[in-house]
């Protein structure tokens, strides 16, 4: 029940008027600035840089600031109308980052320093008609870092300043090697002020359980009025989907609380969207009220009705919804805008949507972030995404023994795990991220590994307050060290920051990567036109290495990482080609990037891998750059998002060498129902000679998979993957296409015997035209005569829906050009194997009619 609504009173939200100021720290914390001291007036409630970012005084693009070294003050004056003379009023607090105490008309109200844990108090006996003060002070967190404290027992390169660990705050803004060095300070939540008069639900709590065909929801709340003449003839639970209405009356118990338990025959499950519907249910209370002919709904959101079981015995980690196996794979999520760490409901429903049609169904929120909005939630819920949700506490080495640290992290579990835990998407509570792999691999004792905090007490929380969702100690867990990839979880980079070959994606016999395949990936080039150096800019530019992600103390970096797997996989020096022809540089490095990735998720997803998940790192970057993201800061794609767009999808074919065995296909169908397919097995050399050719249908089953050798499809032997040896290769391109009953293409992959060709071509046949399907819309049309290598776009103001894809010799495909409306698509297309671009041609009136008619 994310994002409900269980009141029926009006919550005011403080958003205007505010005053800020910025003071030199106080030694006792507690000065109030004086009338004349440089207060700023904001344009709306925001954190501290967010706040001078509206006004034009900050930017991540300028010179950096400490946030963290300043005190800062907020102050309101606002007028709370009449009294609320029968009920109580309430002023709630979402979020304060981090150490702050708050006052209203002078006297201290509450002390906090903890971001991630909300507050509410009832000042009805505060507040006045008119010309009331609110005055907030976040005191330096620097001054309270720099107090003597007990050392840790291990040390983490992530962050500059180790008692952090202290301090219940974002690491974001404070990990200088891969995050903008913009702390959030401030009121980075929501302020509202709250007037008890009719009606509202509290401490509600709905569990949604299904056992074969039966859905039960159990419910149980209490019921506030403040009229003390009002009384409740009946209450009602109530579930409706597509027009379908179920009711259960819900009894009162001695305390005054209400429960009762709905049970629904043939319910409707939710479903990861790889596998099925992520079928909701709208919640409803309907209350009849005493000697009044009406009736009262509070809504209660949506609820889901899915099963969640996690195998991690054995070495093993598996995760089964509705009792089906589900290969998890996405990516970790971070907030969209850094400086205010919040988004608004639709650009967040934008971002998952993104990560849903690239063929994701894992999003990993982690402990190095923020806990995310309700509408975070609510999109994964309608998407069909799941969401595995770190607890807020990341590679360093807590103070579980402290009495006040762990009051602190019990009431922010707790509050958070009330308000998750009715998401349908949320598959596991994770205690930590990295945290036992951080102890090991400094050298810890074994015994010092894992805390009683990750191992007895949130798992515990986490029975009591969200059993339906499993609960996992550390992001990476398992085997005889935390990080071991053939055991549990693991932070998979040994392809990747280790410089592992290719083959460690299968040798490795990774389990579950919690996080992997960390790259500087290169962004779109207007991307690079935001970065500091702007499109003259080189990657050994400052601005472009100031965001690049790095370890501290590394003498080494992402991008360093990037230019290894270019080397490996196009065979040339990185250094060199850098030298020579930066702008050739930048469009490798993009393909070597998604080429390295999808290689790695074709291997996991392979039918006789052991691997059960991968979850890259990131998704979405942090600022523009060449960050970890498949998308820029922004949401505009980058190469490695279409490579892994095309190999994650629900119905799909992949290639494997097999050696001496040959090269083999595997298609997959994670669908519901068994999908009939047509295979093609093309082979070509130097470019448009094709050597062999086999096709075949196949029925793949429901949520299965088929893999056999190429050579099954062809009428004679072909050394394919080149493993025999015996002359010279006799291909050196083999692409697979398959293809659904009515011929319609549903996936593609391409193997290259001698690696793939970092030359070049004057001609290979390329041409484009598109056609204007709505004023928003076009279809972009691109043939080649030969084998065409990383075709790619540049058109203005229009997006693709595919872009950074192998095209084989004598093919067309059609892509769909997305714009703002109001001009036509003009520009050209791109092969990393030709020379020059193909200008877009826009095809005829009479045409289009025609070829738009055939897209739709």
């Amino acid at each position: 029940m994310i994002g409900s609504s269980t009141s029926q009173n009006k919550r005011e939200l403080l958003l205007a008027d505010w005053l800020a100021c910025a003071r030199p720290p106080e030694a006792d914390g507690r000065a109030v600035p004086p009338d004349a001291a440089d207060w700023t007036v904001l344009s709306r409630l925001l954190p501290a840089a967010a706040a001078l970012r509206e006004l034009g005084q900050f930017s991540v693009n300028g010179p950096a600031r400490r946030f963290d070294a300043e005190d800062w003050w907020y102050r309101l004056s606002f007028d709370a109308g009449d009294p609320n003379k029968n009920g109580r009023t309430v002023l709630g607090f979402d979020g304060l980052a981090t150490i702050a105490q708050v006052w209203l008309n002078g006297k201290a109200l509450l002390s906090s320093s903890n971001m991630f844990v909300s507050h509410e108090v009832d000042v009805s006996n505060e507040l006045k008609d008119s010309g009331n003060e609110l005055l907030i002070h976040f005191r330096a967190l620097d001054i309270a870092l720099s107090a003597q404290r007990k050392r840790p027992r291990w040390r983490t390169p992530m962050v500059a300043h180790q008692q952090l660990r202290w301090f219940r705050t974002t690491l974001l803004g404070r990990t200088p090697g891969w995050s903008p060095p913009v702390a959030v300070v401030g009121p980075w939540k929501d302020i509202w002020l709250q007037r008890s008069e009719l009606l509202e639900a509290k401490n509600v709590r709905l569990e949604a359980q299904v056992e074969g065909s039966t859905g039960l929801v159990k419910c149980k709340l209490r019921l506030e009025t403040t009229a003390e003449s009002q009384q409740f003839d009946a209450v009602f639970l109530q579930l409706e989907r597509r027009g379908r209405i179920h009711s259960q009356s819900l009894r009162r118990d001695g305390t005054g609380a209400f429960s009762g338990d709905m049970f629904l025959d043939d319910v409707d499950l939710w479903w990861p969207h790889t596998h099925g519907e992520a079928a909701l249910y709208d919640a409803f209370l309907r209350i009849r009220i005493g000697g009044v002919e009406r009736e009262l709904f509070i809504d209660l959101g949506k609820v889901g009705f899915r099963t969640i079981r996690l195998e991690g015995a054995d070495g093993d980690f598996s995760l089964h919804v509705n009792g089906v196996h589900i290969f998890c794979r996405g990516a970790c999520w971070t907030p969209l805008d850094v400086v205010t760490l919040r988004s608004t409901p639709e650009a967040c429903r934008g971002a998952v949507m993104q990560a849903r049609a690239a063929g994701m169904n894992m999003l990993r929120v982690t402990g190095t972030t923020v806990y995310e909005e309700d509408h975070f939630y609510s999109a994964c819920d309608e998407q069909g995404v799941l969401v595995w949700q770190d607890f807020m506490f990341a590679n360093m080495d807590y103070p579980g023994e402290d009495a006040e640290f762990m009051a602190s992290v019990l009431l922010e579990a707790r509050q958070q795990l009330v308000r998750l835990r009715g998401a349908a998407c949320l598959a596991v509570f994770c205690g930590n991220s990295e945290c036992e792999q951080q102890a090991s691999m400094w050298g810890a004792p074994r015994e010092q590994w894992q805390a009683a905090l990750f191992t007895v007490t949130l798992p515990q929380l986490c029975a009591d307050l969200a059993p339906g969702v499993p609960y996992w100690p550390s992001s990476a867990h398992g085997g005889s060290f935390p990080h071991q990839a053939n055991a549990g979880t693991s932070s998979y980079y040994g392809v990747g920051a280790y410089l592992r070959p290719l083959e460690d994606a299968r040798r490795s016999d990774l389990k579950f990567a919690t996080e992997c395949l960390a790259f500087a990936n290169v962004p779109a080039p207007s991307t690079i036109e935001r970065m500091p150096g702007g499109p003259a800019g080189r990657v050994h530019h400052p601005g472009w290495k100031e965001r690049s992600p790095r370890d501290l103390g590394a003498g080494w970096d992402f991008d360093d990482v990037r230019d290894h797997y270019l080397g490996l996989v196009f065979g040339i020096d990185p250094i060199k080609l850098r030298y020579s022809d930066h702008e050739r540089y930048l469009v490798l490095s993009r393909m070597a990037s998604g080429e390295v990735m999808a290689a790695s998720f074709a291997e996991w997803r392979r039918p006789g891998s052991s691997c059960r998940g991968a979850i890259t790192l990131m998704f979405r970057d942090l600022w523009a750059g060449a960050g970890w993201g498949l998308v820029d800061d922004i949401g505009v794609p980058k190469a490695c998002y279409y490579y892994m767009k095309r190999v994650l999808q629900p119905v799909s074919v992949l290639l494997s060498d097999e050696g001496v065995s040959g090269l083999f296909l595997h298609v997959l169908n994670e669908r519901a129902e068994e999908k009939r397919v047509e295979i093609e097995v093309a082979a070509w050399r130097d470019g448009n000679a094709r050597v062999a050719f086999g096709e075949k249908s196949l029925t793949v089953p429901a949520r299965g998979a088929q893999s056999m050798a190429c050579l099954d499809l062809l009428g004679h032997f072909v050394d394919l993957n080149y493993a025999y040896k015996f002359g010279p290769m006799t291909c050196d391109l083999v692409a697979v296409t398959l293809r659904d009953a009515t011929g319609v293409q549903l996936g593609r992959s391409f193997y290259f015997p001698g690696g793939l060709n970092a030359g070049t071509e004057t001609d290979i046949g390329l041409r484009a035209h598109a056609t204007m399907l709505d004023k928003h819309t076009a279809m972009l049309t691109v043939e080649t005569k030969r084998f065409a290598q990383c075709v790619y776009f540049d058109i203005p103001g229009f997006s693709a829906d595919d872009e950074y894809f192998h095209l084989p010799p004598a093919s067309t495909i059609n892509v769909i050009l997305t714009g703002s409306g109001g001009h036509l698509p003009a520009g050209s297309v791109y092969a990393a194997n030709f020379v020059r671009g193909a200008r877009v041609e826009l095809m005829a009136t009479e045409n289009a009619v025609q070829h738009g008619a055939q897209a739709k």
